[in-house]
Order: structure tokens, then C-alpha cells, then sequence
């Protein structure tokens, strides 16, 4: 489930990076969570009944961070080719698993994995797009997060109900500022619509439903890690899709971040108990 949803955002994420293009960051991570929101309630059909406030509080945070690890995330790939933006995302749920293990091996494991984020950029200091590299950033720590109240959104809530009420909090978040920045008209344009239905489905609706389900039985460590293939197959949907052909040194950089993940889920793994 875990490495279908990989598959499923990053050529999604591809798709988005062409209509960023058009709509911006805001106004494509605003319709696509829209988009995604009947679609999920439809499926999921969740009801507030008999539900805490401790429920409630959940399902608003997740949703929060939800829709802000979108739109950072998005910003980055108006500065940094996809591949690119979604290495330095990763060290959110790299450092999380490292930070969780505890192992020296694994602290050593996340360093490699930091130098492997510097070769990533693949330029001089002075060439480096610190704004892009810094909204990435940003959306791997919000990643860490979401790791986080995935899992406990999942343990409070049956099914996909509780992704569903977050997707509506994440699009009360985002929807004002993509009208503000796109417009109505542009946003509301069929050919968007269509594009954007396409990317709600491959990046939100597909990949949030499976990591949710898998997040019940998973410990966030191991989910983490299980997440390493993100970065090849973000560079591969760039490739494909986008034309991004990433250097030499910028794969080698990848795939220090990529040998960090196998490293720590080794250790992941063998103190993980029996599901």
C-alpha cells in the first residue's frame, strides 16, 4: 500500500508541476484538495456523532498540517526541479525515523543522508535557490508531522473517516489563498478542472487513503522508511513527465539519501515486532 501511494503522488506531483505553471502553487494545491474532498466524503461518508473533542482537535491539526506540507511543498517546485524538491522533503521523515531509533547508525545514517541533500542541489553555494531549498525543507518537517497524526487520526477514527474531515480542514486552509492568488476564472477553467481532478486523485486521494490504512498497523518509524522511493521515483516522474534530467552528482546525492533509508530500516525492521 505504502509504495502504491509513492508511485501514485510523485507522478501526480509531476502532473501538478506542469499546472503550477499556470495557477500557481497555491491555487494547485487549493483545487486539488478540493477536488479530493467530495471524492473522499463519497467514500468515506464519516459522521461527528459521539465524537470528542479530543477527536475533533486531531482531525483539525492533521488537517492543518496537511494542507501547509502541500502548499510548501508546491512552492518548492515552482523553484526546484521535482526530483530535487522531493529529496530535501525527505529528510523530514528520515530524520523522524532516525530521531525514533536512537541508534548511533542510523544518527550516522541521517548525516549521509544531509550530505546527500548538498550534492542534490547539484550547484555552487551562490547558485543554490535558498527560497525553494527552504520551502522543501519545510515541507519535510511538516511531513514528520503528518506521519505523526496520520497515525493517531487513524487509531480515533474507522476507515478513511478521519483523512476525510482532514482534507475538508486542509481545503478551508488553502481554498482562500488559491482564489486570492489564481482568481475564480482561472481556477474554474474546464481544462484546469480536468487537470486538476487528475492530481487530486493520484496525490491525494490514492496515496492519503493507502498510507492511512497502512499507518494503523505500522509504526511511524517503518512507515518512514518504507517512504525511501521517494526520491527516485519523484526523479523518474520528472524525467518522464517534466524532462528534468538530474546530473550525476546530483543522483549520487540521491542515492546517499536513499542508502541512508535502507540503512535505518534495517534497524527499523529488526526491532519492529511481528504484525
Amino acid at each position: 500500500m505504502v509504495l502504491g501511494g509513492v508511485v501514485s503522488v510523485q507522478f501526480g506531483g509531476a502532473l501538478a508541476a506542469m499546472l503550477i505553471a499556470r495557477i500557481g502553487a497555491a491555487g494547485t494545491v487549493s483545487l486539488r484538495l478540493a477536488l479530493a474532498v467530495p471524492i473522499l466524503l463519497l467514500i468515506a461518508r464519516p459522521s461527528l456523532r459521539k465524537r470528542t473533542g479530543r477527536d475533533l482537535l486531531a482531525v483539525i491539526a492533521f488537517g492543518i498540517v496537511l494542507g501547509l506540507m502541500n502548499l510548501t511543498f508546491y512552492l518548492s517546485l515552482e523553484r526546484l526541479p521535482l526530483g530535487v524538491a522531493v529529496t530535501i522533503e525527505f529528510i523530514g521523515p528520515l530524520g523522524l525515523a532516525a530521531i525514533m531509533s536512537r541508534r548511533r547508525r542510523d544518527f550516522i545514517a541521517a548525516g549521509a543522508a544531509a550530505v546527500g541533500v548538498v550534492l542534490v542541489n547539484g550547484h555552487e553555494l551562490a547558485e543554490v535557490d535558498w527560497l525553494g531549498v527552504a520551502f522543501a525543507a519545510a515541507a519535510g518537517v511538516l511531513w514528520a508531522c503528518y506521519i505523526l497524526l496520520s497515525a493517531e487520526t487513524g487509531r480515533r477514527f474507522a476507515q478513511l473517516d478521519g483523512l476525510a474531515l482532514s482534507i475538508v480542514v486542509a481545503t478551508a486552509v488553502t481554498l482562500p489563498i488559491g482564489f486570492a492568488t489564481a482568481g475564480f476564472s482561472e481556477l474554474l477553467h474546464w481544462h484546469t478542472l480536468l487537470v486538476g481532478l487528475s492530481i487530486a486523485v493520484l496525490s491525494s486521494v490514492l496515496p492519503y487513503s493507502l498510507e492511512t490504512l497502512a499507518l494503523r498497523t505500522m509504526r511511524p518509524a517503518v512507515f518512514g522508511i518504507l517512504m525511501s522511493l521517494e526520491p527516485a521515483v519523484g526523479a523518474t516522474a520528472g524525467y518522464l513527465i517534466l524532462n528534468q534530467l538530474l546530473t550525476p552528482v546530483q543522483l549520487a546525492g540521491m542515492a546517499c539519501v536513499v542508502g541512508a533509508s535502507i540503512t535505518i530500516t534495517r534497524t527499523s525492521r529488526s526491532e519492529a515486532p511481528d504484525i
